[in-house]
């Protein structure tokens, strides 16, 4: 079968340059180095500086404010513990119980779905007995991310025409405008999980009671409790029919300014409505908080861009990148005093492209002067012009095809998965080398060197043959060498099977370019016949 594949590719040179053409073209379109593609779809490899080691985690978080620790753990932390043991394919689980709030990681085995492991923490917390978790108190999944999500911060800051800091803007007006308009957009953009919102303060409705005037009125802090959640509701009623019209009776009770609240009538002593503003002040206030978010020794509001999981962490930056380039101009302005005006601008403070691209650059560096060192060595070796093509094209064309393979089998590119193509180069090198050395040999062997037609064929094929199970045996046997790596678990698993597969895959696309690409290409290279004479008159003309 082997030779039949070698005759077929080598007597079908046009099949064989289509395909030989159709991999650079892919690999092109698959490479994560960022290559303008032109007219070419991109669809390259998910790039990321470093491999994502960490288990597969999912989170359930729960709040339950103004309740110590030992309260939260007794009452939410334990019971959900003991609920979620039961889902298949659990390793270990992990809980956190903290004042007001309960975090409880679910660890599970590394062989299952990311995705299918929520499915069955959402079927197990939706099928939970009543009474399991106290009243009003609902767990909640985190993002569908991992631990290494967190792919841009920023801040929101006051800014004037020359991009300069201004002040004048209020930590809670920068929150507000964070909460509900900045964060929307950003999670709109492709690939992103969550936007986690920091610092700054969150505005609220406050009711500071006064106990003297609740005493003179005979009210309490339930009752005013009762009045405040009553005023904030849209009731619905009937609807009646007045002179063949349906009208829909409905009650608008939403709180909208302070006054509605002012207003809202806690009780009624002998026909006088006692109002809210009778017993207690209503102001607008900045809610309770354990924590914030320093900029340089200033307070400071931003967010956290959270990509999700399998997604291309770059692609994932580049998108939100053009989501604040596009909702920037609608973003806030004010007049100070001094009547410049200050803009709230997006401030990038931790961004990962820098570090993709320094990883990615890196490494293009070390694949490209690998390659270019390679075909130095085998001209200088060689010293034949025809034999170093041969060998040469093998390099860029495996990196390339091992690209394609890596983007179909879901090998992401970091800087220990392209360390394996680093690697594999040598044993490339060797493969190419191999092939074109037994062909040059068998061609010199033959009655009429570099002879066009059947024969050359016929020589070709017989050094191809006469190698391919040789080579293959040894590519085979480095494979299996590698099946140890292929077997490592946890976190050291993560960290180098990417390496292995990729060696793997480049050992496997030098070995198809071996016995394909090469003896189609070696037959069409040495059938050109060069006139010596003009060839060295040539020569001597350049010297000269």
């Amino acid at each position: 079968m082997l030779n039949k594949t070698i005759k077929f590719f080598l007597e079908n040179r046009l099949v064989t340059f289509l395909l030989l053409f159709t991999f650079i073209l892919w690999g092109v379109i698959s490479s994560p180095f960022g290559w303008e593609t032109g007219i070419l779809p991109r669809d390259p490899v998910p790039v990321d500086a470093i491999p994502d080691i960490g288990e597969n985690q999912q989170i359930v978080y729960t709040q339950w404010p103004g309740r110590s620790p030992q309260d939260i753990d007794d009452q939410i932390s334990y019971p959900l513990t003991t609920s979620l043991l039961g889902i298949p394919g659990v390793k270990t689980i992990r809980s956190n119980s903290i004042f007001g709030v309960s975090s409880i990681y679910i660890i599970f085995e590394d062989g299952l779905d990311f995705y299918w492991t929520r499915t069955r923490i959402l079927e197990k917390l939706n099928s939970l007995p009543p009474g399991t978790l106290p009243p009003d108190v609902i767990p909640s999944l985190g993002p569908d991310a991992t631990a290494l999500g967190q792919v841009y911060w920023y801040t929101l800051e006051g800014r004037n025409k020359d991009g300069e800091p201004s002040g004048d803007w209020d930590p809670q007006e920068l929150r507000s405008i964070q909460d509900f308009y900045v964060k929307y957009a950003l999670t709109a953009a492709k690939g992103v999980s969550e936007v986690a919102s920091i610092g700054g303060f969150v505005k609220e409705y406050q009711i500071d009671i006064d106990p003297i005037a609740m005493k003179a009125h005979g009210v309490n802090i339930a009752q005013i409790m009762n009045a405040v959640k009553k005023s904030n509701l849209d009731i619905g009623a009937r609807t009646i029919e007045f002179n063949r019209v349906e009208y829909l009776i409905r009650a608008l009770g939403y709180v909208k300014t302070l006054s509605d609240l002012e207003e809202s009538v806690v009780a009624v002593n002998e026909n006088v409505p006692i109002r809210i503003k009778d017993v207690a002040k209503v102001n607008f206030g900045p809610a309770t908080r354990r924590g914030g978010l320093d900029k340089g020794g200033a307070e400071a509001v931003g967010g956290v861009v959270v990509a999700r999981y399998g997604s291309n962490p770059l692609e994932v930056i580049e998108n939100v990148k053009a989501k604040i380039e596009e909702i920037s101009p609608g973003l806030p302005s004010k007049i100070l005093a001094d009547g410049s005006v200050s803009k709230v601008t997006l401030i990038p403070f931790y961004d990962r492209t820098g570090l993709i691209k320094e990883t990615l650059g890196t490494l293009e560096e070390a694949l490209s002067l690998e390659i270019l060192i390679s075909i130095i060595v085998i001209i200088v070796l060689m010293l034949n012009l025809r034999a170093s093509i041969l060998i040469t094209t093998l390099l860029p064309i495996g990196v390339l095809m091992t690209f394609i393979v890596m983007r179909r089998f879901g090998v992401d590119a970091n800087i220990v998965a392209l360390s394996g193509i680093a690697i594999a180069i040598g044993v490339m090198v060797d493969v190419g080398v191999v092939f074109t050395e037994n062909i040059i040999r068998h061609i010199e062997m033959a009655k009429n060197v570099g002879a066009k037609g059947k024969h050359l064929l016929n020589v070709v094929y017989e050094a191809t043959t006469e190698v391919a199970g040789a080579v293959l045996t040894a590519l085979t046997t480095t494979v299996v060498s590698f099946l140890p790596v292929f077997a490592m678990e946890a976190a050291e698993g993560k960290l180098f099977r990417p390496l292995a597969f990729t060696k793997t895959f480049a050992m496997l696309s030098a070995l198809i370019i071996g016995l394909i690409i090469i003896p189609a290409l070696a037959h069409f290279i040495f059938s050109i016949k060069f006139d010596k004479k003009k060839v060295s008159w040539i020569w001597n003309g350049l010297l000269i």
